[in-house]
C-alpha cells in the first residue's frame, strides 16, 4: 500500500481542497490557501499528500476539521464509506480529533486502506459461508481450552508479564505490542500491529514474522475457562485449520480490535 506521494501543490489561490490522481479529470470548487496560512473565511488549511490503493490524492484540508471530516472528504475522492476506511497518520487517525490537535502539517503523507463496497461483496461471501461453517463446527467439539494439544500450553498457567485484563470493556489496541503472551510451544510471544504497513508483526526471541493482513484467512478465539478476562487466539495463516498460529492470554478488551483491524470492520456487518 506505501507510495511515494506526489508533490505539493501551489501556493495561494492554488488547485481544490482535494484532487483526483494524476490522468483522472475530477475537480472541486478551488480553495484560496498560502502554505498552511488563514485562507478566505478565516479557515487555516493544510496541505496533505493521501495514498490509497496506489493512487495519490494532493489535498488542501481544514486544520480545524476532525477524523470524521477528513473520512468524508476521503469519501467523495475514492468512494470509500468512512465505516469501511482506515485512515493512519502516525498510527489510527482519532475521529473525534482535529488535525490541528494531533500536529498534522503541511505535506503531511495519510494512508488510507480499505476497500469499496463493490470490492467486498464480490469477495465477502465466499469467506462468511466458511466463517460459518468454521463457527458451526467450532460448537459441535469441546471446548478448545480442553483440548490436550492447548492443555499443555495452559497448564503453565498465566504469565507473570502477561498484560492486564479488564472484563466486560472493550478497547481500541494500545500504541504498544501486546506482550507476555505465549504460542503453542509454550515460548513467549507479542503481537505488533503496523497500520501504516497494514501488516502484523508476530515476535518471539528467534524471530519476527512480519505477515500482511491481507494474507490472514480468519481470526477465531475463546476464552480460558476459570480465566474469562483472557482468551486464546488463532490467526488463520492457510486454507485449513494446520495453519492456525495460536497465541494465548490475550486480554479479553483487545480481542474485539484485534478481529477489526486484522479481518476489517465489513467482515462484521
Amino acid at each position: 500500500m506505501e507510495a511515494e506521494a506526489a508533490g505539493c501543490g501551489g501556493e495561494g489561490g492554488s488547485p481544490a481542497a482535494g484532487r483526483s490522481p494524476q490522468g483522472e479529470g475530477r475537480r472541486h470548487p478551488p480553495a484560496s490557501v498560502s502554505n498552511g496560512g488563514a485562507a478566505e473565511g478565516g479557515e487555516e488549511l493544510v496541505e496533505l499528500k493521501v495514498i490509497w490503493n496506489k493512487n495519490k490524492y494532493d489535498v488542501k484540508f481544514r486544520l480545524d476539521g476532525t477524523g470524521a471530516d477528513l473520512k468524508q472528504e476521503i469519501h467523495s475522492l475514492t468512494g470509500l464509506p468512512p465505516a469501511m476506511q482506515k485512515v493512519m497518520f502516525k498510527g489510527l487517525l482519532p475521529e473525534e480529533k482535529t488535525l490541528r490537535e494531533i500536529k498534522v502539517t503541511n505535506g503531511a503523507k495519510i494512508m488510507v486502506v480499505g476497500s469499496t463496497i463493490n470490492d467486498v461483496l464480490a469477495v465477502n461471501t465466499p469467506k462468511e459461508a466458511a466463517q460459518q461453517e468454521v463457527k458451526a463446527e467450532e460448537n459441535k467439539k469441546e471446548p478448545l481450552c480442553r483440548q490436550k494439544q492447548h492443555r499443555k500450553v495452559l497448564d503453565k498457567g498465566k504469565p507473570d508479564d502477561v498484560m492486564p485484563s479488564v472484563k466486560g470493556v472493550q478497547e481500541r489496541l494500545p500504541t504498544v505490542p501486546l506482550s507476555g503472551m505465549y504460542n503453542k510451544s509454550g515460548g513467549k510471544v507479542r503481537l505488533t500491529f503496523k497500520l501504516e504497513q497494514d501488516q502484523l508483526w508476530i515476535g518471539t526471541k528467534e524471530r519476527t514474522e512480519k505477515l500482511p493482513m491481507g494474507s490472514i484467512k480468519n481470526v477465531v478465539s475463546e476464552p480460558i475457562e476459570g480465566h474469562e478476562d483472557y482468551h486464546m487466539m488463532a490467526f488463520q495463516l492457510g486454507p485449513t485449520e494446520a495453519s492456525y498460529y495460536w497465541v494465548y492470554w490475550v486480554p479479553t478488551q483487545y480481542v474485539d480490535a484485534i478481529k477489526d483491524t486484522v479481518l476489517g470492520k465489513w467482515q462484521y456487518f
